[in-house]
């Protein structure tokens, strides 16, 4: 049985600053100073503050440059997932094992797949019975006001999904997008129009043309062995503003 996406063993400490997109300095409980690589490129607006929680992971391999990773923070109690890694590989063990209504039926799933030249979407779902539905995941972690938002800065490449996602629609394919919240306050979904107005403008027309919009939150799971993050059984309610 799938219980959810296994996180490495953790070592917790507590944010001392994010700089140069992918550095995070942590101290550690023992006092120590090491310097993580932070996964996510983002602006991480309301995910990085000095301070806080933070768990991260050691790697054994001998070539990496830093040997840890940031994998999570806790903010005024809320868990977010830092590892942009983790949202892609959750959702498809969730299509794999039935775990996504809205994605059920299909026998085979694949990764990576390239839909026109220039484009590669995250997922593709295929089944003898049906036509192919094509899913491109989104990492969320702004929320405010328990409003998750996204993006958190301008995303040219997201909007390019966007279109291509419109075109597939267009030619009689399954088109989704897929949102996951991947931290745990959040009790409604809006794009962040005032970061991005042209990225707002495009998901809302997407929409209309035919392309659907799916919202997940996570649980997690700090205290199983290994430590878990897990879809949530209910959808965060989609409400664009």
């Amino acid at each position: 049985m799938y219980n959810g996406y296994e996180l490495p063993p953790l070592i917790k400490g507590r944010l001392l600053k994010r700089y140069k997109r992918f550095l995070a300095d942590i101290e550690l409980e023992n006092g120590e100073v090491v310097t993580a690589h932070c996964p996510n490129s983002g602006s991480m607006k309301g995910c990085a503050q000095p301070g806080a929680e933070a768990w991260i992971s050691q790697s054994t391999n001998p070539k990496r440059k830093l040997k840890y990773t940031w994998e999570l923070t806790r903010i005024d109690g809320t868990f977010i997932g830092i590892n942009t890694l983790v949202p892609n590989r959750l959702v498809k063990a969730s299509v794999e094992n039935d775990l996504i209504p809205e994605l059920s039926g299909y026998s085979r799933v694949s990764s990576e797949v390239k839909t026109s030249e220039h484009t590669r979407l995250d997922l593709m779902l295929e089944d003898d019975n049906k036509a192919p539905c094509f899913v491109e995941i989104k990492n969320c972690t702004l929320v405010e006001n328990g409003m998750a938002r996204f993006p958190d800065a301008v995303t040219k490449r997201g909007q390019k999904h966007i279109q291509e996602l419109v075109a597939l629609a267009a030619g009689g394919h399954r088109a989704v997008l897929f949102f996951l919240v991947q931290r745990t306050d959040a009790h409604a979904f809006t794009p962040a129009a005032d970061i991005d107005p042209e990225y707002a403008k495009k998901l809302m027309q997407a929409r209309l043309k035919g392309v659907e919009i799916i919202v997940r939150d996570v649980v997690f799971n700090l205290d199983a062995a290994p430590a878990l993050i897990r879809l949530n059984g209910s959808s965060v309610l989609l409400s664009i503003i």
